[in-house]
């Protein structure tokens, strides 16, 4: 059975927003929807938050494009929107400056992706459709408290959202089938949660924070641990430098590649869009059988 391609999963959002952009009509509707405000904190969940909300709400998002989610500085003005929104979806213990902000100034009402993520670890949840299907719902519950009126256009959203992000997941399945059990080699640790969800060994040369530099001893011993395991290939973020993972490569006589933790967003680029990058780049890399 051949993946799904990547046109109908486009098609598929597309459809969903513009159903959404159309619902309502009338002055009154308008002036409802405008005033309606939804703050996140970072890109994946920002994406999440204006599919499901559609025309009925304004999405903003805290950290700006390119910027560093995890180390997000707030102005007083963005500490003020927090307080103000009708509904703020963040995930706590990821951004502290967000966390201590709504401490101090909690709105009423708050989706917190955290249950879908272990913090203890890597916080990556997004990187898992399946794990993005869920946080739509909670969104559009999290909207319905707002607006009860769009209760059933929230419910429909989420549904197309979810049966979007299904399709990705499945073209995913299919695609990295013959992969299952194969080393996932990164720069650090940030792919958990696919390598979880489609059954890939991730082998982080650097931990969980991608600032921290590996120690030459490190470095050795994750280039003894995965030699003769058919690696041919060490992933690298694309917002990160290359460096180690090309000095990795050197030792272990592979190739280097991009994976996109979906963190930073550039002009022309979105969620399913890096998604595919990242499936076409492990099934180019990936030592699959």
């Amino acid at each position: 059975m051949n993946p799904l391609p990547r046109k109908l999963f486009a098609t598929a959002l597309l459809a969903a927003a513009t159903t959404l952009a159309a619902c309502g009509g009338g002055a009154a509707a308008q002036e409802d929807r405008a005033g309606i405000s939804v703050v996140t904190s970072s890109y994946p969940l920002e994406f999440v938050a204006a599919a499901v909300a559609g025309g009925r709400a304004q999405v903003a998002n805290l950290t700006p494009p390119g910027a560093d989610t995890h180390g997000l500085e707030l102005s007083p003005q963005q500490v003020g929107s927090l307080g103000e929104a009708d509904l703020v979806v963040h995930l706590s213990g990821l951004q502290p400056a967000v966390d201590a902000a709504l401490d101090q100034q909690a709105p009423a009402h708050v989706v917190d992706a955290a249950p879908l993520a272990d913090l203890r670890g890597d916080p990556h949840f997004w990187l898992d459709p399946r794990r993005m299907a869920d946080l739509g719902h909670d969104v559009a519950a999290g909207l319905t408290e707002v607006d009860p009126a769009g209760a059933a256009e929230y419910d429909a959203a989420a549904g197309r959202l979810e049966d979007s992000l299904t399709a990705l997941d499945t073209e995913f399945t299919q695609a990295l089938e013959p992969c299952r059990g194969a080393t996932l080699v990164t720069s650090h640790e940030a792919f958990g949660y696919l390598a979880a969800r489609y059954g890939l060994q991730q082998v982080g040369i650097a931990g969980i924070d991608p600032h921290v530099e590996p120690t030459p001893a490190r470095v050795r011993d994750v280039v003894d641990a995965v030699r003769g395991r058919g690696v041919r290939t060490v992933f690298f973020e694309a917002t990160t430098s290359p460096a180690v993972a090309e000095t990795f490569a050197d030792d272990l006589g592979a190739g280097t590649s991009v994976l996109h933790p979906v963190e930073r967003v550039g002009t022309g680029q979105d969620y399913p869009g890096l998604l595919h990058e990242n499936l076409e780049a492990l099934r180019t890399g990936l030592t699959c059988g």
